[in-house]
C-alpha cells in the first residue's frame, strides 16, 4: 500500500520513515500516515467523504487532525497538521492509493440503518471545519 502513496502532497515531499506501513511528508512533518491498523467502531464524531473514501475525523487535538479511515479494512490513519497544509488536500492526495484497501462499510446517518445509530454521519465536503 505504501508504495501507491504520494512522492509530494501539496508542496510538501515525501520523507523516509523507520517503521513499517508508515509514510511522512514535509521537513518538520507536517502529515504522518500509517496503515495496518484495526478498523474503528461506530462513532458519533464527524464522517466525511473524498475520492471514494470515508474518513472519520478528530479534532480533540486541533489545529492537528486524527483523521482515520472507516469501512476499510485494514484501516489507515494520517495526521494532518492544518496550520501547513489543508486536511481536503491531503486526503485528495492519498484517496487513490486508500482505496485499493477492501472495503468492509461505509458512513451511515443515523437514522437510515437501526443497526448503526452511532455510525459517523456523512458529510459531502470535508470543508465543515478540516481545512
Amino acid at each position: 500500500m505504501t508504495v501507491r502513496l504520494p512522492d509530494v502532497i501539496g508542496d510538501l515531499p515525501s520523507r523516509t520513515t523507520d517503521a513499517q506501513a508508515t509514510a511522512a511528508w514535509g521537513d518538520p512533518t507536517a502529515v504522518v500516515f500509517t496503515c495496518g491498523l484495526e478498523p474503528p467502531a461506530p462513532t458519533t464524531l464527524q464522517c466525511v467523504t473524498i475520492g471514494a473514501v470515508d474518513w472519520i475525523v478528530d479534532d480533540s487535538d486541533s489545529p492537528n487532525l486524527r483523521i482515520t479511515t472507516y469501512g476499510r479494512e485494514p484501516a489507515a490513519q494520517v495526521y494532518v497538521d492544518t496550520t501547513r497544509l489543508s486536511a481536503d488536500n491531503v486526503l485528495d492526495a492519498l484517496a487513490p492509493a486508500v482505496q485499493k484497501l477492501p472495503k468492509s462499510g461505509a458512513c451511515t446517518a443515523p437514522d437510515t440503518d437501526t443497526n448503526a445509530t452511532s455510525a459517523p454521519q456523512p458529510q459531502s465536503e470535508v470543508t465543515k471545519g478540516l481545512s
